[in-house]
């Protein structure tokens, strides 16, 4: 997440592999595994990162049979950096991994319906992780361009934007908890048309229904965060898709 308001004044630009309004990123670049029963396909093959970029790979490994994004005090991470999946836009999908992290307040996210800047740096919808409180399994707005808070829709709640951008927000129960380090915690991020469900090890965390006319994103790139500070380790695994 970015708990820090970023204006900029410029275009968000094209770049090879990462980042469009509408990216010329064909499929092949992706990769795709055998879809499960459920009609789930891997895009992370467990041992490289062919499939995944970012405008940085130094922060980014394969370890322990996942995506792992690393800052430490010698590789300090002044800036979010994010690894994008190179499979091109996704609209209406489903997305489970398995995470975890430790350091940094936790502080990472899933980045989807997304676009990316020249500078790497992420602009829309991110499934937060956040050690615990409102922020994890909440729906965030990456580098704020709406008014109002970043936060679109909390833990434990689902917010209702309006086509003005006129927030409702109604209690769903009570807030989802992260497993600590090392255990390890399940993703399930489901988006259908303008409506955004976010669980986390198997309770829904939060939901957005999302009908603001000047911001709404219905499609868009995928990408996994590794948030700037103090250092920290977060890790991906088993991360498939399904596509609707």
């Amino acid at each position: 997440m970015n708990r820090t308001l970023l204006l900029f004044g410029f275009f968000i630009v094209a770049i090879p592999l990462l980042a469009a309004d509408k990216p010329d990123v064909p499929q092949s670049r992706g990769y795709f595994g055998k879809p499960d029963k459920d009609g789930f396909q891997a895009v992370f093959d467990g041992k490289t990162l062919a499939a995944w970029r970012c405008v940085d790979m130094s922060y980014w490994s394969v370890r322990d049979g996942a995506i792992t994004g690393e800052s430490t005090a010698d590789h300090p991470c002044t800036k979010n950096k994010f690894v994008v999946w190179q499979g091109g836009e996704l609209s209406d999908f489903e997305l489970k991994l398995k995470f975890r992290a430790t350091g940094n307040g936790c502080n990472s996210g899933v980045q989807f319906r997304s676009v990316f800047r020249l500078d790497g740096l992420a602009v829309g919808y991110q499934a937060d992780i956040y050690q615990s409180g409102n922020y994890l399994g909440g729906v965030c707005d990456e580098l704020h361009k709406r008014d109002g808070p970043e936060l679109l829709s909390a833990n434990g709640s689902k917010s209702v934007i309006d086509k003005d951008g006129k927030r409702t927000a109604t209690r769903l129960g009570e807030q989802v908890k992260m497993n600590p380090w090392p255990e390890w915690n399940d993703y399930h991020i489901i988006a259908e048309g303008t409506h955004i469900t976010l669980k986390i090890n198997g309770q829904t965390a939060s939901e957005l229904i999302d009908n603001e006319d000047a911001h709404l994103d219905l499609s868009g790139l995928l990408g996994l965060q590794l948030r700037s500070g103090q250092p920290m380790t977060v890790q991906f695994k088993d991360v498939k898709l399904k596509t609707k």
